[in-house]
C-alpha cells in the first residue's frame, strides 16, 4: 500500500510522514508532495518518495499521486484561494486512482460560525460528490498556535485575546500528526468523521495560568473586545487580514467553536493528548 501525503514539507505535513515511518511503514511505500524537493531532501536520502506538485496544477498532481492508494490532503494555507485549490487535488486523486482521501478539516466544520471553516465546509462537500471513499480529519487548535511572540508575553505578564470563558481542546500539532498517521495505516476509515481535540480543555485564564507555572513568572489574561484585539494584533506586526482572522476565532472559542470532548483523537493515538505545559516548555526552550 502506498501513502501520499501532500504539503509534506509543512509543519504538519512532514509530522505526518515521520508518524506513517514510525508505524513501520517502508519509505518506498511513502510519497511526499511538495512544491520544493529540495526542502525534503533528507526524507529521499531515506528512501521516501519524493515528487514536486503544487496545489494549482493539475496535471503535476495527477503525476504526482499515480500508485498511490491512500492520500493524506493537508489543507492549504492560502485562505481565500483553498476551496479551488483542493478540489484540483480531488479531482487528481481521482483521475489517479487513489482509493482513499484523509483530509484535514476544522472542528464541526459544516456547523462551525468561524470564517476559516467555510473553505473546509466547501472541501468537505466536495470530497462527498467525488467518487473517493474519504475520511475527515476535523482537527481542533494546535497549542503551537500560542507559542508565536511566547517570550514576549511572559515578559509583559499579559496574554491578550477575546475568547472570554470559552474552552479549548488544543492539543500538539504532533499529536494530529500521529492521529493522521493512525488512520492512514489501517483500515474502516471511510466516510467517518473524527472531532479532534484533546484530554485538556482549557480557557485563556487557564492557559494564562499553565503559562505562569512554566515560565515561573506571573502571567495572566487579559480579554479585549474583537476590534481592540485586532488592532493590538496589528501594533504588534500582525498583517491585518491574518489578525482578523485570529479575533474571529477568538469570538468563535468564546461560543464553543474550539471545544469538543469527543475522544476522537485520544482512540485514535491510544492515549492521551500531549500536555500544554509541555508544549509551552517547549516553545520558551528554543
Amino acid at each position: 500500500m502506498t501513502i501520499a501525503v501532500t504539503g509534506a514539507s509543512g509543519n504538519l505535513g512532514r509530522l505526518v510522514v515521520e508518524a506513517v515511518l514510525a508505524r513501520g511503514t517502508e519509505p518506498a511505500d511513502v510519497v511526499a508532495v511538495v512544491r520544493d524537493s529540495a526542502k525534503v531532501a533528507d526524507l529521499a536520502d531515506r528512501g521516501v518518495v519524493v515528487r514536486e506538485a503544487t496545489y494549482e496544477d493539475p496535471a503535476a498532481l495527477k503525476e504526482a499521486l499515480a500508485g498511490v492508494d491512500k492520500l493524506l490532503l493537508v489543507s492549504g494555507s492560502d485562505v481565500g484561494q483553498r476551496v479551488e485549490q483542493h478540489a484540483n487535488v480531488i479531482r487528481a486523486a481521482a483521475d489517479a486512482g487513489v482509493q482513499s482521501i484523509a483530509y484535514t478539516s476544522i472542528l464541526d466544520a459544516s456547523r462551525s460560525p468561524l470564517a476559516l471553516a467555510a473553505e473546509h465546509k466547501a472541501t468537505e462537500e466536495i470530497l462527498a460528490t467525488s467518487g473517493v471513499p474519504y475520511v475527515l480529519l476535523r482537527n481542533g487548535w494546535y497549542w503551537e498556535n500560542y507559542t508565536n511572540g511566547l517570550a514576549a508575553t511572559v515578559e509583559r505578564g499579559v496574554l491578550i485575546g477575546s475568547a472570554g470563558e470559552g474552552k479549548v481542546a488544543g492539543a500538539a500539532r504532533a499529536d494530529y500528526a500521529e492521529a493522521a498517521a493512525a488512520v492512514l495505516t489501517s483500515e474502516g476509515h471511510d466516510r467517518l468523521v473524527y472531532e479532534l481535540g484533546g484530554n485538556e480543555r482549557l480557557t485563556y485564564a487557564e492557559l494564562a495560568q499553565q503559562l505562569s507555572a512554566v515560565s515561573g513568572e506571573a502571567v495572566r489574561y487579559l480579554n479585549l473586545s474583537a476590534a481592540d484585539y485586532v488592532s493590538a494584533l496589528e501594533q504588534a506586526g500582525v498583517p491585518s487580514g491574518f489578525a482578523s482572522v485570529l479575533a474571529d476565532s477568538d469570538v468563535g472559542a468564546a461560543a464553543g467553536a474550539l471545544d469538543t470532548d469527543s475522544g476522537d483523537l485520544q482512540r485514535l493515538l491510544g492515549r492521551s493528548s500531549t500536555p500544554v505545559a509541555t508544549v509551552l516548555r517547549t516553545a520558551l526552550a528554543r
